[in-house]
């Protein structure tokens, strides 16, 4: 069993083909997903979907490169994931990549999503690029980690060095780790697979981007997460089974669902 705990699939390229992509899901073994919100006028497709399945679930948040969209506060975050399918605040961070010039506002944006994660219990899913140190010392200033009061989550689509990981780590939270770590040229964060503890790991595809080798450059969809489990499995030098078992039991940990997966629609 494999879980994608991270995916997009209310974007229009994988919302055209649904039954298709949640077909693949079940015959890859792929058991559950959770839909990433980015922003708020999207937000209601992203929920619709995890009202309607079973084994999708949802997040509420406004990607740090979402300069020009409604900004949301600490009450709005919490009324939005008070629902039950709703399980993480999120995707938020520090993106200086994409964006230059005065990124206050996404240093502000992503306070006030680690605010609203304290506030409801709910962990949260972070993006960095580029900006790692301000966001490791913007989550210790905002108590972001569990030991200083907050929940913790998830650094996704995890593309820093090992160093970043276990700082991350240390402040209680998972690494997940997508299909970049499948490419060859990937080979600083094949390193991060092989060494960070198989605890504190999880899986995603975040697609439709980034499809795992062998699908490279293809549309990506959550039954591809095997891909990316294979290969840490293959750097690590052990059954893919065991990835499997501890990504999936970490998803369930993290997002404080209970461990027996939901039935797969027919």
């Amino acid at each position: 069993m494999y879980i994608d705990s991270h995916c997009h699939i209310n974007f229009p390229d994988l919302l055209a083909r649904l039954p298709e992509i949640l077909s693949r899901m079940s015959e890859n073994q792929v058991s559950h997903a959770l839909c990433v919100s980015v922003d708020l006028p999207t937000f209601p497709e992203v929920l619709a979907l995890a009202e309607s399945y079973p084994h999708i679930y949802a997040s509420v948040g406004v990607h740090p490169d979402y300069e020009d969209t409604p900004e949301p506060d600490v009450a709005q975050l919490l009324a939005l994931a008070a629902h039950p399918k709703v399980i993480a605040i999120g995707e938020t961070g520090l993106d200086y990549f994409r964006l230059q010039g005065d990124l206050e506002w996404q240093r502000e944006r992503f306070r006030t999503h680690i605010r609203a994660s304290r506030a409801c219990g709910k962990p949260l899913i972070i993006h960095t690029r580029s900006a790692a140190d301000d966001t490791l010392r913007i989550m210790k200033e905002e108590g972001a980690g569990p030991e200083a009061g907050g929940v913790g989550g998830v650094m996704h689509c995890f593309t820093e060095s090992l160093e970043v990981a276990e700082a991350s780590i240390a402040q209680g939270f998972y690494i997940s780790l997508s299909g970049i770590v499948t490419f060859k040229s990937a080979k600083a964060l094949q390193d991060v697979a092989r060494h960070i503890p198989l605890e504190r790991m999880l899986i995603e595809t975040d697609s439709p981007y980034l499809a795992p080798v062998p699908h490279r450059g293809k549309t990506n969809e959550p039954g591809l997460v095997m891909h990316v489990a294979q290969c840490i499995a293959d750097l690590r030098g052990i059954p893919v089974e065991v990835v499997a078992r501890h990504t999936s039991e970490n998803f369930f940990r993290l997002f404080g669902l209970p461990p027996a997966p939901a039935a797969l629609p027919a």
